[in-house]
């Protein structure tokens, strides 16, 4: 595509691209455990999370939590503690449950029958940029009105889909200067 950075940063500009804080905010949106898994409280609340019903499970072991039941029930009464590999492989697997579980409603509430959400950019950090190269980026405001491939991206943990869909359904509408939102210090919106 064209206005792509290939090299971003040579010049000491920071930033992040813009489909990485677009997820942190609907990470944000969906709500998880704030507990810590490495503390019981928040191992337990991410257990009981993904044991709670047949869909749960079912969806936890497609995510990568393969232990039996009978291994299940000694985490959850105390009797022993997974390792580490298995911490990670329960985090994994609780974000990825409940990124599903959550995609449908807040695709409903960004979309919001047709109207969309309002977005902020603000600009990438250019202070450390010689002035010469410095470029002239504002804050921006844009109504996106189509999320379905943003979130479904979002919900399946497609890093790549993500960038398409956010440059696609959203960027390219900031008109002929949406290369310079490709990296932003964040987006914002309220839904």
């Amino acid at each position: 595509m064209p206005e792509r950075n290939i090299e971003f940063g040579t010049y000491g500009a920071r930033g992040i691209k813009g489909h990485e804080a677009v997820a942190r905010q609907l990470d944000a949106l969906a709500g998880f455990v704030a507990t810590p898994i490495t503390a019981r409280r928040g191992l337990l609340a991410r257990l009981h999370y993904l044991t709670r019903t047949d869909h749960a499970r079912q969806a936890a072991r497609e995510a990568g939590l393969t232990v039996t039941d009978r291994t299940l029930r000694a985490w959850l009464d105390g009797k022993r503690s997974p390792s580490r590999k298995n911490l990670a492989r329960i985090q994994a697997a609780y974000r990825m449950v409940r990124r599903q579980n959550v995609a449908r409603y807040l695709l409903a509430r960004l979309n919001r029958e047709g109207r969309g959400t309002r977005v902020e950019f603000h600009p990438l950090n250019q202070s450390q940029v010689g002035r010469p190269r410095q470029r002239v980026v504002s804050y921006r405001t844009l109504n996106v009105r189509h999320w379905d491939r943003i979130v479904e991206a979002w919900a399946n943990d497609d890093e790549e889909a993500m960038d398409d869909a956010w440059v696609s359904d959203a960027v390219v509408d900031l008109g002929s200067e949406w290369g310079q939102y490709e990296y932003v210090t964040n987006i914002g919106f309220a839904a």
